[in-house]
């Protein structure tokens, strides 16, 4: 199959690679040590029971929201660029 200047298979690589990344990224988010009592960013309280069902939490659930909405804006940067890019 004719794929232009892309390998065969570059184009499940760069999938295989952007996944990776993003389990990475994940991960390295991970809270991690003992829980907080009270959130770091508004000082509210963290419920105890998000504090046993999440270890090393350090954000109540409000701040936590906004904290997602905010990386979630730079999840679907893709610096690897696509095939097309590539090609123009």
């Amino acid at each position: 199959m004719a794929t232009g200047w892309a390998g065969d298979g570059a184009v499940q690589d760069q999938i295989d690679a952007t996944v990776k990344d993003a389990i990475q990224r994940v991960r390295s988010q991970l809270p991690r040590g003992a829980s907080r009592t009270h959130c770091e960013e508004c000082e509210a309280p963290i419920p105890e029971a998000r504090r046993q069902a999440v270890p090393g939490v350090r954000l109540c659930v409000a701040c936590q929201d906004a904290a997602d909405r905010e990386q979630q804006a730079f999840s679907g940067y893709n610096r690897r660029g696509s095939k097309d890019s590539q090609l123009r």
